[in-house]
């Protein structure tokens, strides 16, 4: 039995350094934009490694045993969904589904104001859901370059709307992630953050329409952006708090798209905003190649229901999966739990992180079949033969998308591996103790955090995964709700994914606006810290103020 040790040099300052070189050295590799992500998590997994058996004194077979079930956890349930969310975008892309479903989109109306609300912030929460990992930013960005918007617009916005969606992208994965770090019920997390985005989700459509067309601009379809907010917001606290995570983004984006098309049947702006640039000046009109103009032709009802048909499928698979009753019956007979032996129950955390020693768990539950990314695999499956694709041909389609999938798939196992390491080795114990130093203000740094981990690794999952465990010890030390600061976490990042490295090449890539990541990297970075440090002010409120603190999760 080992005990975690939280001030090995003596020295609450120096300690609390070299907890942190891990963690600092990823994100500093990661923002040089000289290393890429997946060598950036390797060395910083080698690092942590060397910190917990030198200097936190973790015995080396408990470290390597920890690291490499983090590795193990970051592919199963993590990566399974990644891999297999990608799968059935590559069986659209192939079918042509997805193409006629971009003109499905696109041809609803002429209003470019419009027009954003639909595709960057309602068909891009669809795959925020769906997918994330940069998927949504492709798409709308690509989308937008379609409809003629130009290359900074198209980026620039596209990444600003993707955020209210990004806590629950992935089919929940960031919530996923944040659970496994932190013991926390997901299914509470998740919640917690329906019981803070939904504010957020009814800012973001006023504050995109506003970045595009300034606040005359805004005002003009003001009923339009209400509709679009409220009909996501309202179902995404819904879905989260009396559902499951998995489905919120998914749910909630079908229902707002549903809601502004139906709306603009009914009303139209008075004049319609045909511009493609921001407004002011906007570089990147001058450097504008004509776009390939996006078929109008109204599609047929057939055409129509085959571009919905893979994505009808994985709503009703994955609400059968996310349901409790179907999770039940199949984690009795589908399910394997491995006790890591020499690891499993040889750890305890000691005061002042617990009031008593208490054995920290390390058992890997394969509940195979109950996997959210095994239910979308079903899906593909379903939808690549309801597409005629031949067991051959998918099989063929999959090696594809392993392949694409490689690198996210070994990077997100290695950030798991820090962050499955630092949890048991009490390295983030170090780290937490010393943030609860910022006393009562914590709730709005701790929400920063998030928002950092996020800008700097370019994955709410990853930020999670690094930070949730710290967050919850923090908490706890501060007498916060670990819930609340937990989701804190989640809720803040979402506001840095504007800014990461990784989305803006994303962006630039989708939009043929390459060389250009600094200028859409100015135009967001105000943005991100404008709406980051509002979520942080929410926070505060949920944390001290009534009756904001009614809505936090035990």
């Amino acid at each position: 039995m080992w005990n975690q040790v939280y001030n090995p040099f003596g020295n609450t300052v120096l300690s609390t350094i070299a907890a942190a070189i891990p963690v600092v050295t990823l994100l500093v590799l990661i923002a040089s934009g000289k290393v890429k992500a997946h060598i950036a998590a390797i060395i910083a997994v080698i690092l942590t490694n060397l910190i917990a058996i030198f200097v936190f004194t973790m015995p080396a077979n408990m470290s390597i045993r920890a690291s490499l079930l983090g590795v193990v956890a970051g592919f199963f349930p993590i990566g399974w969904i990644v891999l297999n969310v990608i799968f059935l975008y590559q069986l659209t892309v192939a079918t042509g589904q997805f193409e006629l479903l971009k003109r499905a989109v696109g041809g609803v109306t002429e209003d470019r104001r419009l027009q954003l609300l639909l595709i960057a912030f309602s068909f891009g929460a669809f795959f925020e859901g769906a997918s994330g990992f940069g998927t949504p930013v492709a798409v709308t960005g690509a989308v937008l370059i379609g409809l003629g918007f130009s290359p900074l617009a198209a980026s620039g916005l596209s990444l600003i709307a993707n955020t209210a969606p990004v806590a629950y992208g992935a089919l929940g994965t960031p919530i996923q992630g944040l659970s496994s770090v932190t013991g926390l019920d997901p299914y509470i997390l998740g919640a917690m953050v329906g019981r803070q985005l939904p504010v957020f989700s009814l800012i973001v459509p006023f504050w995109v329409v506003w970045a595009f067309a300034g606040w005359k601009g805004m005002k003009e379809v003001w009923p339009a952006i209400l509709v679009t907010g409220v009909s996501f917001a309202v179902p995404q606290f819904v879905i989260s708090n009396f559902i499951n995570p998995w489905i919120v983004d998914i749910g909630a984006s079908l229902i707002s798209m549903g809601c502004l098309i139906l709306f603009l049947r009914v009303w139209q702006p008075k004049q319609l905003w045909l511009s493609p640039a921001l407004r002011g000046n906007d570089e990147s009109m001058a450097t504008m190649t004509p776009a390939k103009p996006l078929d109008k032709t109204p599609l047929t009802q057939g055409q129509l229901w085959s571009a919905l048909l893979p994505w009808i499928i994985v709503c009703i698979v994955m609400l059968i999966w996310g349901s409790g009753e179907f999770k039940t019956w199949a984690n009795k007979i589908f399910v394997w739990n491995y006790q890591v032996p020499e690891l499993h129950q040889m750890i305890n955390k000691v005061p002042p992180v617990a009031a008593k020693p208490t054995p920290e768990g390390a058992v890997f539950g394969f509940t195979y079949l109950s996997f959210t990314g095994t239910g979308m695999l079903i899906a593909a499956i379903i939808a690549g033969f309801l597409a005629g694709f031949s067991p051959a041909k998918m099989i063929a389609e999959y090696g594809r998308t392993i392949r694409l999938c490689a690198i996210s798939l070994i990077t997100i196992s290695a950030m798991l591996a820090i962050g499955t390491l630092t949890r048991l080795s009490g390295i983030d114990a170090t780290l937490g103790l010393a943030f609860a130093a910022t006393g009562i203000l914590y709730p709005f740094f701790g929400t920063l955090l998030g928002w950092l981990g996020v800008a700097l690794t370019g994955s709410d999952t990853a930020s999670n995964i690094l930070f949730g465990n710290l967050q919850k010890i923090t908490s706890e030390q501060l007498g916060l709700s670990s819930v609340l600061m937990a989701a804190a976490n989640s809720s803040g990042g979402v506001m840095g994914k504007m800014i990461d490295a990784q989305s803006i090449v994303v962006a630039s890539t989708a939009t043929n606006w390459y060389g250009h990541e600094g200028s859409i990297l100015r135009f967001v970075f105000k943005h991100s810290i404008a709406l980051a440090c509002l979520v942080g002010l929410y926070v505060m409120l949920q944390a001290y103020v009534y009756p904001f603190t009614l809505m936090v999760l035990k």
